[in-house]
């Protein structure tokens, strides 16, 4: 996936006007932390990025999203603006509906047998 980064201008509605975008993938977000790391390309070392309770996380067809459902390599664009040393997400744009993003679970089972 090709870097991209833009400054959203015109016509794009209160929420991201002036802002920045980033398109890639998440690589970690942690549940109660305050920002997640989000790479532009396959190869490229993650960059942080803080949310806040403002920030909206929205699928494909614009339903908000739970930041809970975000999973590592989930594909999307971030919508930011830089406040000092932070980039302060205001808006997030999955790729893919969250349906699609696959969920892993691993069940191991361990069979014991004794030899009298």
């Amino acid at each position: 996936m090709a870097q991209t980064t833009t400054t959203v201008t015109e016509n794009a509605g209160p929420t991201t006007v002036g802002l920045t975008t980033s398109t890639g993938s998440f690589a970690t977000y942690t549940p109660g932390g305050d920002y997640f790391t989000f790479r532009t390309t396959t190869g490229a070392e993650p960059v942080r990025y803080y949310y806040t309770k403002e920030t909206t996380i929205v699928d494909p067809t614009g339903q908000v999203v739970a930041l809970s459902d975000i999973r590592p390599d989930v594909p999307a664009t971030v919508y930011y603006a830089r406040e000092g040393d932070r980039m302060i997400v205001r808006k997030v744009v999955l790729i893919k509906p969250v349906s699609m993003i696959e969920k892993k679970e691993t069940t191991t089972t361990t069979t014991t047998t004794t030899k009298p």
